[in-house]
């Protein structure tokens, strides 16, 4: 194939600090607002779940990126503001409505957050610098991440008088543990590249000039192995932890009876 073959990446969606492009079988969101430090709000939230329902059936890899010095520095302080977001519902407005409706409204929210681990797709996210609240659990709704040595994961909405709402304790405590997490999220400290790597939150920590390098690298590593298998894989790797040996031992051997029968022509 030459490269004038080669189709160009298409942009499927760019609004609201969200970019999204897909290249064949990789699709990149980039997180687009770098003159604020990529703070989050509800229309980016919105683009966000928007960007995970516009992805193609063929693609196999989400790189989710930031522009700028910042991976994201959390949800835009404009939030805390008697007024809010324009057109949007102030903090405020939405403890005053009812269980419900206000039930329905972090619902919405948690959206942008919970299409990345989708078992069709693996997704990694690459962090630069500050990844904070929302930020940080952008960066835990990807499968995978890989980290520049400058970045700096903090979860401080216990500091607001809030706490992680954006689905980012679960794999939180997956990777860490329930008493580090609980550190972490009560202290609002700062957790930086060296600890972030030890502790399981980063896959890899490279120097920041050669993010984008070992980011490519595990893509081109994760599109060589067969689709199939790492759909089913993924699959088994994410209920284990909800399953008994045993019953995780049944999940095996059906996961690999439908490989085999799909390798050897036998499924429709």
């Amino acid at each position: 194939m030459t490269a004038a073959d080669r189709r160009l990446p298409v942009t499927l969606l760019d609004k609201d600090g969200v970019q999204l492009t897909v290249d064949d079988t990789v699709a990149t969101v980039t997180l687009a607002r770098p003159a604020k430090r990529n703070a989050q709000s509800p229309a980016m939230w919105r683009a966000l779940a928007e960007a995970g329902r516009l992805l193609p059936g063929s693609v196999r890899v989400v790189l989710l990126r930031a522009e700028g010095k910042s991976f994201s520095a959390g949800l835009d302080r404009q939030a805390f503001t008697p007024e809010g977001f324009e057109g949007e519902p102030s903090f405020i407005d939405l403890a005053r409505g009812s269980d419900a409706e206000l039930d329905a409204a972090i619902a919405e929210y948690q959206d942008a957050f919970t299409w990345w681990r989708r078992n069709d797709i693996v997704s990694i996210a690459a962090v630069q610098g500050h990844a904070v609240g929302a930020g940080f659990q952008l960066a835990l709704a990807c499968d995978l991440r890989v980290c520049a040595d400058d970045v700096q994961f903090a979860m401080r909405e216990t500091s607001l008088g809030l706490v992680p709402d954006l689905t980012g304790t679960h794999p939180l405590v997956g990777l860490v543990g329930y008493a580090r997490a609980l550190e972490i999220c009560a202290t609002g400290r700062f957790v930086h590249a060296e600890e972030a790597e030890r502790s399981g939150l980063a896959n890899l920590v490279v120097p920041a000039a050669e993010l984008d390098g070992a980011v490519q690298d595990l893509v081109a590593a994760l599109l060589a192995a067969d689709r199939g298998a790492v759909i089913e894989t993924k699959a088994l790797l994410r209920g284990a932890v909800g399953r008994t040996y045993e019953e995780q031992r049944t999940a095996e051997r059906a996961a690999q009876a439908r490989r085999l029968r799909e390798l050897a022509g036998l499924t429709d």
